[in-house]
């Protein structure tokens, strides 16, 4: 039951910064991790959305809020304050 209140809090936090731009890190496993600058798009109730424009194009990434929890994805905000969004959810 705890988990759950916690996914409720990640998930609260994140919708929080709607239309901000986040700085995407990604672990996609065997040492492939990525990093992309984008906007949060969306947020759903089990998925979030970020939005990365490319040169001529974009690309849309989802994840689910387990994946903050478990730090497979972290997110921060770009700009001055340079914060981690949901840091401490998962601890």
């Amino acid at each position: 039951m705890a988990e759950k209140n916690t996914l409720v809090l990640i998930r609260k936090e994140i919708e929080s910064h709607v239309g901000e731009k986040i700085k995407l890190r990604a672990n996609r496993g065997r040492r492939k991790t990525f990093e992309k600058v984008g906007v949060l798009e969306s947020t759903y109730p089990s998925i979030f959305v970020i939005r990365v424009d490319e040169q001529n194009y974009y690309q849309r990434f989802s994840f689910s809020y387990a994946d903050v929890l478990t730090e497979t994805v972290e997110l921060s905000l770009c700009g001055e304050n340079k914060q981690k969004i949901a840091q401490c959810a998962g601890k």
